[in-house]
């Protein structure tokens, strides 16, 4: 059981000096991530307004394209007026000629409220561009600097890495579960007694129970903050 115990104490061990690499990292990490996150935003934003912004150029463009047909069949028509035979050929023309009119108005129309839709498009995407050059760069800037941190520690990273596979293979599935399930709640899963406390919270344990903890024939828990607690003997110390 010893060795089962000792095992999780070697795995919080390298998991700690993982963690201190990550903490070199700083807020770089955060940072670099909530830099992509906006940039990301806000270019989806700009294709967003560069669409809409087609689309009413399209929109425009077929709409001009329907005016002139309708002012080719107006001249038309207004050419078939000199040929009427009678009142009824004649209503039936102005009538025509007055709803070309009507239809060429609502398209100017419409086509006037495109041209300001389209125009305050582009000013809006004039603005953004300016922010996306800014967060692209500073992006870069803290990549840069996170890539550099992360090389410099590369090696012993992987090493670190490959040595806490070792060790988790090594772990009971169920004993490694508990443990990472505690590391995802506490940071810290494993820890010793310390003054008959638990270096965890520093709550003091019972004298029993610490007495039970030195045997080692079993997994011991923090009745406070659940951590596994672990003798002198298994984390190499001497006793308080």
């Amino acid at each position: 059981m010893i060795s089962r115990i000792k095992t999780l104490y070697e795995l919080q061990i390298v998991d700690e000096q993982l963690d201190e690499l990550e903490e070199l990292r700083g807020d770089l990490p955060v940072a670099v991530e909530s830099l992509r996150s906006q940039m990301n935003q806000i270019k989806k934003e700009a294709e967003e307004k560069e669409e809409q912004r087609m689309n009413s150029l399209e929109k425009r463009k077929e709409n001009e394209e329907e005016v002139e047909k309708l002012k080719a069949n107006q001249k038309k028509f207004k050419a078939q007026l000199y040929n009427v035979r009678n009142n009824k050929e004649y209503d039936a023309l102005t009538k025509e000629i007055d709803h070309s009119e009507e239809q060429i108005k609502k398209l100017e129309a419409e086509n006037d409220t495109l041209a300001d839709v389209s125009k305050k498009l582009a000013d809006e995407i004039e603005e953004i561009t300016p922010q996306i050059t800014e967060l692209n760069n500073d992006l870069k800037l803290k990549e840069t600097d996170l890539k550099e941190i992360i090389k410099t520690n590369a090696k012993e990273e992987a090493k670190l890495r490959e040595k806490r596979k070792i060790i988790e293979d090594q772990t009971k599935k169920a004993d490694y579960s508990a443990y990472m399930k505690i590391r995802k709640a506490k940071g810290k899963a494993v820890v010793t007694i310390k003054r008959s406390a638990c270096s965890g919270c520093h709550n003091i344990v019972p004298s029993q129970r610490q007495l039970e903890i030195r045997r080692n024939n079993k997994l011991f828990f923090c009745e406070y903050c659940g951590r596994i607690l672990v003798s002198s003997e298994v984390a190499g110390i001497k006793q308080d």
